[in-house]
């Protein structure tokens, strides 16, 4: 499966390995990622998709935006990730 905008992520080099991510844009070989707090949507990290492991699809909204060429804010990203962890968590994953 190949990794698209609004995909949820994990970094599995560098610094941030093991961090949760929204990619933003992709490019080729490339994933631009934000995580809403430490990589902002305004400067986004750009990463090779073989450093990243594919997780899922964010929610619809982030989706939606992200498609349709709308800005999306870290807030949004944010709230994103936590409910995407939230929802892990009680399906019983991490």
């Amino acid at each position: 499966m190949t990794i698209g905008k609004a995909d949820v992520v994990v970094s599995r080099n560098g610094r941030d390995e093991g961090k949760r991510f929204i990619v933003i844009d992709t490019d080729g070989e490339y994933s631009l990622i934000a995580d809403g707090k430490g990589r902002r949507v305004d400067k986004p990290k750009r990463k090779k998709n073989k450093h990243l492991k594919l997780e899922d699809r964010a929610d619809s909204h982030i989706t939606d935006k992200l498609t349709s060429g709308e800005k999306v804010t870290n807030n949004e990203i944010r709230r994103a990730l936590a409910q995407y962890a939230a929802d892990r968590a009680d399906e019983g994953g991490m």
